[in-house]
This record gives structure tokens, C-alpha cells and sequence, in this order.
């Protein structure tokens, strides 16, 4: 089982700052950590999904709208949470499939808020609190997009690329800071990722014809995992992949 570590802010429960927590992996996160002991602070644009994932959580949780391309919302969070011990950066998401050559320009600049400059600014806004706790993590979730590259994902693989190379450069800059910063990188994860990005349930589903996919509950659990260890141990990065998948490109699909 795994525990939270106590630190000097926090002499009963830690707090943990989620982003893009209104589905998939951020929801199975927050309740994750919270399960594991953490107080959960879990931040969107969708409202009524927070609410609804507080009151199934109870009172270790807390909803705050925030939409981490304004600077305005992200300030206004960092100052409604004083105290955290753990900031997840899970804001992001894909759009389209088009190639390079024929490239959807809102689309990319989209991603690059969202994925880019949505995660520095909130790092930013939360690293004052993540230092001061003693004993701070930032967990980024990129994916195998920001360390490989496949036809038609030029926009969110040169999102991810630029975010995973985010979290290398603050893991340097801030060696000797009591300060964990950790990459979790899935492949292919069942969640509303697809839909959003397709545009199409029926698509969407099509991704993962012949093969079992990782479940939100997986990464989170491999996240709280990543949190829970000793202070003096960094988990850099951690690549999850299902079974069936070696690489942003191969899968291995069951015949119908």
C-alpha cells in the first residue's frame, strides 16, 4: 500500500493540485491520491464534472474552474491553494490528424497553449508552494508522443516534445531544490482522448479494435506510485504502454 510522505507544510494530510481533472486520467487520479491520503484540489473548464467527481470523493476534495491558457485563472488558483505538496500538470489533449504539409493552424496553436504554456504557466504559478513544502513533486503527463513521432500526430507530437523537454530542463534547473520532477508518459490509455481528437465516438473506438488499452486506473495508480516514494528517490520518467503496444507506431492487433 502506498502511503504519502509528511512534510513540513502539511502534518496531517498533504494537498495535491490536479489539472484537467474533469475525466479520464485526471478524475482517476485525484481519486487515487485521495484513497492514498492525499487532499485532492482538482481544477477544469468543466464545472459540473468537478462537482460531480467532489461529491463522489468527499471531503479530502475541492473544485476549482480553471483553464490553464489564461493566466488569469491560473494565478487565481495558485492563490486559492497556499499549501501544496504535489502538483499534477495533466491539461492537454490532442486535436486532428492532419499532416504536416496540410496542418490545421488554430488546432495547432491549441495544442501548444494547452500542452506548452498551459503546463509552464501553472508550474510557474504553483512553484513557490511545491519548494516550500519540503518534500514537493510535479508530475507532468506527456506520452509517447513527446518521445517518438507517427504520421498525421505532427501537432501533438511536437507538443509533447516540447513539454517533456519542459519537465528535462526544470528537473535541472532546480537540482538541489527539495523538489521531485517526474514524467509519466502512456501510450495508448482508454479515456475521451480519442473523441476529442477525431471528433467521433465511433472512430474513437475504432483505436483500439483488437487490443486492450490502459485504463485511466492504470496510470493513476502508476502516478501515485511516482508520489509515494521516498523523498530521496526521483521516479525521472515512466513509459506505460499496454501489452499490445511497442511503440507510437507498431501495435499488435487481435484478428476478428
Amino acid at each position: 500500500m502506498t502511503t504519502p510522505m509528511d512534510t513540513p507544510a502539511s502534518a496531517t494530510r498533504p494537498t495535491a493540485v490536479i489539472t484537467g481533472a474533469s475525466s479520464g486520467i485526471g478524475a482517476a487520479t485525484a481519486k487515487a491520491l485521495a484513497a492514498a491520503g492525499f487532499d485532492v484540489v482538482v481544477t477544469a473548464r468543466r464545472v459540473e464534472r468537478l462537482e460531480a467527481l467532489v461529491a463522489e470523493i468527499g471531503d479530502a476534495a475541492r473544485a476549482i474552474r480553471c483553464d490553464v491558457t489564461s493566466p488569469e485563472d491560473v494565478a487565481a488558483l495558485a492563490a486559492a491553494v497556499p499549501h501544496a505538496e504535489v502538483l499534477i500538470g495533466n491539461a492537454g489533449g490532442a486535436l486532428g490528424v492532419d499532416p504536416v504539409l496540410e496542418f490545421d493552424e488554430d488546432q495547432w496553436r491549441t495544442m501548444w497553449e494547452t500542452n506548452v504554456l498551459g503546463l509552464a504557466r501553472t508550474v510557474r504559478a504553483f512553484a513557490p508552494q511545491i519548494e516550500a513544502s519540503g518534500n514537493g513533486r510535479i508530475v507532468v503527463i506527456t506520452s509517447v508522443a513527446g518521445h517518438q513521432t507517427y504520421p498525421g500526430g505532427g501537432g501533438y507530437t511536437s507538443a509533447k516534445h516540447a513539454a517533456a523537454a519542459v519537465v528535462d530542463t526544470l528537473r535541472v534547473e532546480w537540482l538541489g531544490k527539495p523538489v521531485r520532477v517526474i514524467e509519466v508518459a502512456p501510450g495508448m490509455v482508454d479515456t475521451e482522448f480519442s473523441t476529442v481528437r477525431l471528433g467521433d465516438e465511433e472512430k474513437a473506438a475504432a483505436v483500439y479494435d483488437g487490443l486492450d488499452p490502459l485504463t485511466a486506473d492504470d496510470i493513476a495508480e502508476a502516478i501515485t506510485w511516482a508520489v509515494t516514494r521516498p523523498p530521496h528517490m526521483t521516479v525521472a520518467r515512466l513509459d506505460l504502454f499496454p501489452r499490445q503496444q511497442g511503440s507510437a507506431r507498431d501495435v499488435s492487433r487481435r484478428q476478428s
